[in-house]
């Protein structure tokens, strides 16, 4: 049609990660790159009497290096990973920001839950001490939008502001709406992803009286295992991942680090059950077919798949089923992993986490594996890259990302080579 608008090309110049593999993204990729687990007893609390007692912390995480001292308390770990992630990204990215532009760049940060630590905290200074001990910080230290906030106060930009709030796949919706922003014109750069912090006591007794979690407490690093027959549920996750997109002609032009393009991006909702994912996978054949008609791609293109993958009996199957019927016979011949069984599942922040990985695959043309992987469940005869990573030379690769509720998103990434 003539009158419609021409759509941007969109990189990624910056990547920032916080996970439990390490603090920084090349500490999360090596650990990847080796095969780490990132899982083990959870130290954050004292667990005994939980059927789960495991998680996926970040350990050696000091806020004081990315948050003023006075300001520390005033808010949550969620928002101090996203600020420590953010940091990275930007750094990354050598983008200069002032005067000249900064009402052009714009903060996507969403999170699933948001700061539970600090509402299980300030609610029992609420019971113990009275309603005049609560902190006047108390709101805006935990509500979602604010790791959103802080980062634009951080780096005192004026842009596009958002913060998505859809279960798991909240890091991988606040890239894309920051994709669409560069894309139409509101924004030249945006800096988008997730966060999440919520290995707490009522997090996890909340987790675990879904029977959503793993219990293979005396094996941590053997606990998350997408598509194995011994799969017994996820493992809780935490820390972030936060991306810096830019219009390509920005990019270029500055001599922007370049690690890939995001060429694709989709959504969808199961309509079919609060937290079961829809058993035949039709929302998430939707999502990535939104996300293949979006990046004017043929299924054969992609030669990669960023799995949801997060462990459990109904979920896994649920996306084997979907990957062949958007792929047909083409998903014999994709290579698929799953990095949660790594890290672990991140909720809020993993579509973030994972989009961040996508990147680098892309970038160092090697495929993540996916750890524990032993005796696949009987659908699950695709390629999963097992155990190790692998040099692999592939144009196009695809992450999914699906949430409690049925929401689902998809986003395509293409190779950069200058």
């Amino acid at each position: 049609m003539d009158n419609e608008i021409p759509r941007r090309r969109v990189v990624v110049t910056g990547i920032g990660l916080v996970s439990p593999l390490g603090v920084g993204t090349e500490a999360t990729w090596n650990g990847l790159m080796a095969g780490t687990s990132g899982v083990g007893k959870i130290t954050h609390f004292d667990a005994a009497g939980y059927p789960t007692r495991i998680a996926a912390e970040v350990e050696g995480f000091d806020p004081l290096d990315y948050v003023p001292k006075k300001d520390v308390k005033k808010s949550d770990r969620f928002i101090h990973f996203a600020l420590a992630a953010a940091q990275e990204a930007v750094a990354g990215s050598g983008l200069v920001i002032d005067d000249g532009n900064r009402e052009r760049i714009g903060v996507v940060i969403g999170s699933g839950i948001g700061g539970l630590p600090v509402i299980e905290a300030t609610h029992r200074t609420l019971l113990e001490r009275g309603p005049s001990r609560v902190s006047p910080f108390f709101i805006p230290a935990q509500i979602v939008n604010m790791a959103a906030g802080q980062v634009s106060i951080h780096f005192g930009v004026h842009g596009p502001n958002g913060a998505p709030a859809t279960a798991c796949t909240t890091g991988l919706h606040a890239i894309g709406d920051a994709y669409r922003h560069i894309q139409y014109g509101t924004a030249e750069a945006m800096i988008a992803g997730g966060t999440e912090a919520v290995i707490t006591p009522l997090g996890m007794a909340g987790f675990s009286a879904m029977r959503a979690l793993s219990t293979r407490n005396d094996e941590p690093d053997k606990a998350s295992r997408p598509w194995d027959r011994e799969r017994d549920g996820f493992v809780v996750g935490e820390g972030a991942g936060i991306l810096v997109l830019e219009a390509l002609d920005q990019a270029l032009a500055r001599g922007a680090p370049i690690h890939a393009e995001i060429v694709g991006y989709g959504m969808s909702a199961d309509a079919y059950h609060i937290s079961a994912p829809e058993p035949h996978g039709n929302g998430a054949a939707l999502v990535m077919r939104a996300a293949l008609q979006d990046a004017g791609l043929a299924p054969e293109a992609i030669g990669y798949v960023n799995a949801h993958g997060t462990s459990t009996p109904l979920g896994d199957v649920s996306e084997v089923r979907a990957v062949k019927k958007v792929f047909g016979q083409h998903a014999y011949k994709l290579a698929i992993s799953s990095t949660k069984s790594a890290t672990g599942h991140l909720l809020g922040a993993a579509g973030g986490l994972e989009a961040g990985i996508l990147a680098l695959a892309l970038e160092n043309q090697i495929l993540p594996p996916t750890l524990n992987l032993d005796r696949p469940d009987e659908e699950a005869d695709l390629d999963f890259v097992p155990h190790t990573p692998r040099p692999a030379s592939f144009e196009h690769g695809l992450t999914n990302s699906f949430g409690f509720g049925g929401t689902n998103g998809a986003l395509i990434m293409r190779r950069w080579q200058g």
